[in-house]
């Protein structure tokens, strides 16, 4: 389906993926299993629930109220549903254009651009800054939000210039990470951890304070 698209989970704000406020997007499938990766989740193409591209420019629309700066695209891996990502990307660069604050948007591939075919590289080309590589365990990285130091940022428009250029070497003393937490004691976490063990710190640490630590398959942004 073109006007669909398999998704893990939608969530607004997401602030550990992106300069601002984000509305963050996971879609669901990879076929890379990169060893080490803190999203197993994702990886099976016939896990999570199918979504709308309509539903999430709807979820664009509410960011875009609620002053939301961007969009991140991750997944999984985003390129493998390159077709239907295509319009919800030329969606969100629409609703964009008549926003106050412009949206940039971010997107990660696990693919090199050499990798990437021609509908891969058409749909890849709509994102304003382009994150590239697999994920190596062997090869933690300090820089924000890359989790090694193969993977490159490619800064595509002049919106992902100016508001990404001063990130481009930037490592801060820790990784943004973001919390989430529900009143029934659930708990996820967001973000790039920068060593290998991080991911399991956090979830132990959350475990210690008593909540469950779950995969959210579909949670729409805050009316």
């Amino acid at each position: 389906m073109t006007d669909a698209l398999r998704l893990t989970r939608a969530h607004f704000p997401v602030t550990a993926l992106g300069p601002g406020t984000r509305l963050g997007i996971w879609l669901q499938g990879c076929p890379l299993a990169c060893p080490g990766c803190v999203a197993k989740d994702t990886w099976d193409p016939d896990g999570g629930v199918t979504v709308g591209v309509d539903v999430l420019l709807d979820d664009v629309r509410r960011a875009i109220e609620e002053g939301g700066d961007g969009v991140t695209v991750s997944g999984g891996e985003p390129l493998e549903q390159a077709e239907p990502l295509a319009a919800l990307l030329r969606g969100v660069r629409e609703l964009s254009a008549n926003a106050v604050t412009p949206l940039d948007i971010l997107l990660y591939t696990g693919y090199e651009r050499a990798e990437l075919d021609v509908s891969q590289l058409a749909t890849a080309a709509l994102a304003d800054v382009l994150i590239t590589g697999r994920y190596v365990v062997t090869a933690p990285t300090g820089l924000i939000w890359r989790g090694s130091a193969n993977q490159e940022m490619h800064l595509q428009t002049p919106l992902g210039r100016t508001r990404y250029a001063s990130y481009l070497d930037y490592e801060p003393a820790a990784p943004p990470i973001q919390i989430e937490t529900s009143p029934d004691g659930d708990a996820w976490w967001v973000g790039v951890p920068n060593k290998p063990n991080t991911a399991r710190a956090i979830e132990d640490g959350l475990r210690a304070l008593g909540y469950r630590v779950t995969s959210v398959s579909w949670r729409r942004p805050a009316p």
